[in-house]
């Protein structure tokens, strides 16, 4: 009798050293979309790789990802997400473009972490994991703060983009002076800047002013006329700063036009959203200084390092927000026992990586952002 009692003991200790040994096998799987064909299949590829590093950062077994290709088109990518959910994927990293996310409502038990920084309009199982606006208008609120800015007046292209901008600004509670909407083409948009910076009044201003003087006994006179020549206007602005909500040639179109009607980035302010350390930048001497919210550079620095030394290319500038959204889920999982349900997001959570702080709460995630100054030919941090 002792002997069989025995027997089934060790029987029930094999059974639950198999189970136990059956659930550190389970892997948890996260699904990535990118597009690894067409058009846009470096910018996949970079990804990719990026995220085979934060893999190999990780080091733990469990964690599998399973990369599929998106083609940059809706359609492929409803139907590859479909494939990954059969396959009992429910976190999925992408896709990339914001275009491509309109169908994936269908796949409600799915939770997709877009690598797109749009908010508003998303399928409800979609987190925008991107650089989004809120977070950069947030950023600029604080330097206002730090810069003692008190006029600070806000351009925005008509553009796309333009409904996140007004949207992060309702949210933000951000102070403006003023709020203006510009038209990208370069021969109206000089014409709309000198109407918003009141350039004709103020070049009329000191076309009188030399009239008046010439006319004048004043004393000196000549040597004043002889410094008001040298002007280009005469007059006050009302506004201290100007929060320019575009980038690349766009940007320097609407800085170009601001000098132009005499408002220099030494007489106010220029402010810019993420430019993520465009050199082309430090070039245009003339819109310098100019201040923008950004990634942690340090960081950003090293992991372009690490990826050439492995790759021997450059990444893609995405692929470093997927490095770190990798770590994410990995953080949120084993704060949820690796239970991959779509509970993870809505908890209230900081993440530490290394673009800078990711702040989740309530399926939403923003971030809290460094902000820096192009001057001098380099990218100095404020804070």
């Amino acid at each position: 009798m002792k002997k069989i009692i025995q027997f089934i003991i060790f029987i029930f200790i094999g059974f639950i050293l198999s189970i136990s040994q059956s659930f550190s096998d389970e892997k948890i799987k996260i699904g990535l979309l990118v597009p690894l064909s067409g058009e846009y299949k470096e910018i996949g590829n970079s990804i990719l790789k990026a995220t085979r590093l934060a893999i190999n950062k990780i080091d733990d077994l469990k964690i599998k990802v399973i990369p599929r290709d998106t083609k940059s088109n809706p359609e492929t990518t409803l139907k590859v997400s479909k494939e990954l959910h059969d396959q009992g994927v429910r976190i999925i990293i992408g896709p990339v473009f914001n275009k491509n996310l309109i169908y994936l409502d269908k796949l409600s038990e799915v939770t997709f972490l877009s690598l797109s920084n749009t908010n508003i309009n998303n399928p409800k199982n979609v987190i925008s994991g991107g650089i989004n606006a809120i977070s950069q208008i947030n950023a600029i609120k604080k330097f206002q703060e730090f810069a003692k800015l008190e006029r600070s007046i806000l351009l925005i292209p008509n553009s796309d983009f333009k409904n996140e901008i007004e949207d992060a600004v309702k949210k933000t509670k951000i102070k403006l002076k003023d709020k203006f909407v510009y038209d990208s083409d370069p021969t109206i948009l000089t014409s709309q800047i000198e109407k918003l910076t009141r350039y004709s009044q103020r070049k009329q201003n000191l076309e009188d002013e030399i009239k008046r003087l010439k006319n004048s006994n004043e004393q000196n006179k000549e040597k004043k006329i002889f410094n008001l020549e040298k002007r280009d206007t005469l007059g006050g602005i009302n506004f201290d700063s100007a929060i320019i909500a575009d980038f690349d040639e766009s940007l320097k179109s609407v800085t170009t036009s601001l000098l132009y009607t005499d408002i220099s980035s030494k007489r106010i302010k220029y402010i810019t959203l993420n430019q993520w350390f465009d050199k082309s930048i430090l070039k245009e001497e003339n819109l310098q200084p100019i201040y923008f919210p950004s990634i942690n550079k340090k960081n950003y620095d090293n992991f372009v390092l690490e990826y050439f030394t492995i790759y021997n290319e450059y990444p893609n500038q995405i692929s470093f927000l997927s490095f770190d959204l990798v770590g994410l889920v990995y953080f949120l999982l084993y704060k949820n026992d690796f239970v991959a349900d779509n509970k993870i997001f809505y908890k209230k959570n900081k993440f530490k990586g290394k673009i800078g702080i990711f702040e989740i709460n309530k399926n939403k995630i923003s971030h809290i952002l460094n902000f820096y100054v192009a001057e001098n030919n380099s990218f100095r941090k404020i804070f």
